[in-house]
């Protein structure tokens, strides 16, 4: 059986795709501009503009959104009377933590062991590029079947809400029957999935404080109240005994019906040490997919080299609440807030600060978009059939489409598979994925279209 045309042309377009990466991933657009020059983040998304235009994209605009980020919008006509399709990604990605810890530069893609190495290259300049593909290889097989609407968003990693906040206020511009979201992934590489629910978030900074100033831990220690102490009593708080997150008055106890993940397998995708637990009861699917879990980002106090003998004065901490569906994240960043305000011990002064939110997502799995998406997908797969999975991390965007657009289908899929290790180092995506999803996107659009 010969390939399908659309993967013949997808096939001879991956050295193009691999070039065009390699020149997205070398952008650190990082959009945290204390870490990162803007210049970096208007420079990839003049380059995400450039290829619109090149593909014959209408109304070309970088949007000033408020947060101040900048994310791209294109369209490109179809045929009368056709269905309109909006394709997502984010051309942002997530500073490379430890550059150290790459075997190979951040910003530079690199091949090694049969994939492509660099920070964004799945999560989620990956994706754009597979956008891309997708819509040339309808345009060498007979034309794109629908309307298409391309947003590229400046400011996702950040959860700031740039994008969301621009969509609702010019509710128009993203108007689509369906929209597809190229920012989750499959379960594992070769196992075409979508993802059917995203859990929420919310960021809250916490302060303490306890002294005027810091004081010798000899004279004063033992009496003198430790901010930094103060704030470990209120993260430990934060779990039970097993590691279940325990934030007072929020339900932890969600249970996850669909597609199962083994311990085994999630010690592997997770690189759990040996003999390290993991943490937390109920199923894994349970844990990642269907129930809150607290996260410590990071906590300011004085590092271990150079520190001195010190009562600490004042400390705080960034801590992470994901919540799942049908919890709102703005009640549960309330829940957060007040348990790490009744929690603080010693009459310590503490403030809390919420820094960014958004909430869950669950899909209607049953719609007819998504019955084009199985079929292409098991067309590009050799026949393997779609699986529906969870997602522990957040679209917020998501959220927003559906709730501006009602009756529009939403889909999420992707090149965030486990192996790809997004938002750690080492960051890669699988070229054979790339390829096999652009297929897939390209196989739905003529499907919907159909339909």
């Amino acid at each position: 059986m010969s390939p399908h045309p659309i993967a013949e042309t997808v096939a001879s377009l991956m050295p193009k795709a691999k070039a065009e990466l390699t020149e997205l991933v070398a952008f650190k657009s990082v959009a945290d501009f204390e870490q990162y020059p803007r210049s970096e983040s208007e420079a990839a998304a003049n380059w995400v503009a450039d290829a619109l235009r090149t593909e014959g994209f209408q109304d070309v605009a970088l949007l000033d959104t408020p947060d101040g980020t900048q994310s791209v919008y294109g369209f490109l006509p179809g045929p009368e009377g056709a269905p309109t399709v909006l394709l997502y990604a984010h051309y942002d990605v997530q500073p490379p933590l430890d550059e150290a810890g790459w075997a190979t530069p951040p910003f530079e893609l690199t091949e090694r062991d049969g994939r492509w190495f660099g920070r964004g290259s799945a999560d989620c300049k990956g994706g754009i590029v597979m956008h891309l593909l997708a819509l040339r290889a309808l345009k060498a097989n007979g034309g794109v079947p629908v309307h298409i609407k391309v947003i590229a968003e400046g400011s996702e990693e950040q959860g700031t809400g740039g994008l969301e906040r621009y969509a609702e206020e010019h509710p128009d511009l993203l108007r689509a029957d369906t929209i597809v979201v190229g920012d989750a992934g499959n379960f594992r590489v070769g196992l075409p999935t979508v993802t059917a629910t995203l859990r929420g978030m919310t960021l809250v900074r916490v302060q303490i404080d306890t002294l005027e100033g810091n004081l010798h831990s000899g004279q004063f220690g033992g009496a003198a109240p430790d901010a930094l102490g103060a704030l470990v009593r209120v993260l430990d708080s934060l779990r039970a005994e097993d590691g279940s997150t325990t934030v007072d008055g929020l339900d932890s106890d969600g249970v996850w019906e669909g597609l199962q993940y083994s311990e085994a397998d999630f010690r592997r995708d997770a690189k759990v040490l040996d003999g390290v637990g993991l943490i937390g009861e109920g199923s894994v699917a349970d844990r990642i997919w269907a129930r809150p879990a607290v996260t410590v980002l990071g906590i300011d106090c004085p590092p271990v080299v150079g520190a001195t003998p010190s009562v600490q004065a004042s400390a705080r901490a960034l801590i992470s609440l994901r919540v799942p569906p049908g919890v709102d994240a703005a009640a549960a960043t309330k829940l957060l807030r007040a348990h790490l305000e009744s929690r603080t011990p010693w009459g310590a002064r503490v403030s809390t600060e919420q820094i960014g939110q958004g909430q869950a997502f669950r899909a209607d799995t049953t719609s007819p978009a998504y019955e084009a998406m199985s079929g292409a997908l098991s067309e590009a797969y050799d026949g393997e059939k779609m699986q529906a999975a969870g997602m522990g991390g957040s679209i917020p965007l998501c959220n927003t489409l559906a709730a501006l657009y009602p009756e529009a289908e939403i889909l999420l899929i992707g090149l965030n598979e486990p192996e790809a290790q997004i938002h750690a180092v080492n960051e890669s995506v699988s070229p054979q994925e790339l390829e096999r999803m652009s297929v897939a996107e390209a196989l739905f659009l003529q499907r919907y279209a159909k339909s």
